[in-house]
């Protein structure tokens, strides 16, 4: 008799809830029309709900054995693609843009806005997100569901001792809703901590901020690389001292402070500054 693992693999702990699954659905929205693509299905609570409801889904399981079994389960839904993969190794670009030989040369034909759902693996739920967000043209919303830390990351608010990279990258490219949270009871095996079930969405600023292009992100990597560093401190490794010295006051930003001290739109003034430079 087949018996289901009950030792987390690959940092798995699979839903068991009925009720918080479809509330994750539900933060969805209206997915008649819309493609999904699921993170770490697992064993397929989320999935069963997503294919009753979506117009085109995308599984995506890392996972060989939990891949067969939802590919059988899900053999005679078409509309359902079970993809075993990496998700950090997926193309999206192959996944979710342009075809070859749609359209008519000379008009860009812009891809169906894809929604994202999933329960990330705690260990890799930054590198997840840092993925997405290189993508983020294909997405228009993410519901995901992390760690209660990581969730309290990603939405702090500058000044707030969680504010960090993953709090600024996320808020530079979504609206960050905290939705409910979890306790451990609602999983199988039960993890060590609780798990908030987040909303984003998708709203880049880059353009706003005046930073366009993908030099601010690693300029925010380059602020908060050592965080009880100052932004001085942090900086000048790459940066002319004379240089920096007229950026930050260009800025209006003190030598002395540190990255978690400053707002997108200080951050975003201290990176034009320097960028001005010659």
């Amino acid at each position: 008799m087949y018996r289901p693992q009950t030792k987390p693999k690959l940092g798995q702990h699979f839903l068991t809830s009925d009720d918080a699954a479809a509330r994750i659905v539900d933060a969805l929205g209206d997915i008649s029309q819309s493609t999904v693509l699921e993170i770490g299905p697992g064993r397929g609570i989320l999935t069963s709900l997503l294919a009753r409801r979506v117009r085109r889904l995308i599984a995506v399981e890392l996972d060989r054995v939990l891949a067969a079994q939802l590919r059988l389960k899900f053999g005679l839904e078409q509309h359902v693609e079970i993809i075993e993969a990496d998700i950090l190794a997926i193309d999206f670009d192959s996944l979710f843009g342009p075809k070859p030989g749609l359209g008519r040369p000379g008009i860009d034909i812009k891809p169906d806005p894809v929604r994202v759902v999933g329960n990330l693996p705690y260990y890799i739920t930054s590198d997840i997100l840092l993925r997405l967000f290189e993508y983020a043209k294909y997405f228009e919303s993410l519901v995901i569901m992390v760690q209660r830390e990581v969730a309290d990351r990603i939405a702090a608010e500058p000044g707030k001792r969680d504010y960090g990279l993953l709090s600024a990258t996320a808020q530079l490219y979504a609206r960050v809703e905290k939705l409910f949270t979890l306790p451990p009871g609602a999983f199988s095996p039960p993890p060590k901590v609780h798990s908030t079930v987040l909303r984003l969405t998708m709203a880049p600023r880059q353009d706003e901020l005046g930073v366009a292009g993908d030099g601010f992100v690693d300029f925010l990597r380059l602020s908060f690389a050592q965080k009880r560093k100052t932004l001085w401190n942090n900086l000048k490794v790459k940066f002319d001292e004379r240089d920096l010295k007229r950026a930050l006051a260009d800025a209006k930003v003190k030598p002395t402070v540190r990255a978690e001290t400053l707002s997108l739109e200080e951050s975003a003034a201290v990176y034009r500054a320097l960028r001005s430079r010659p």
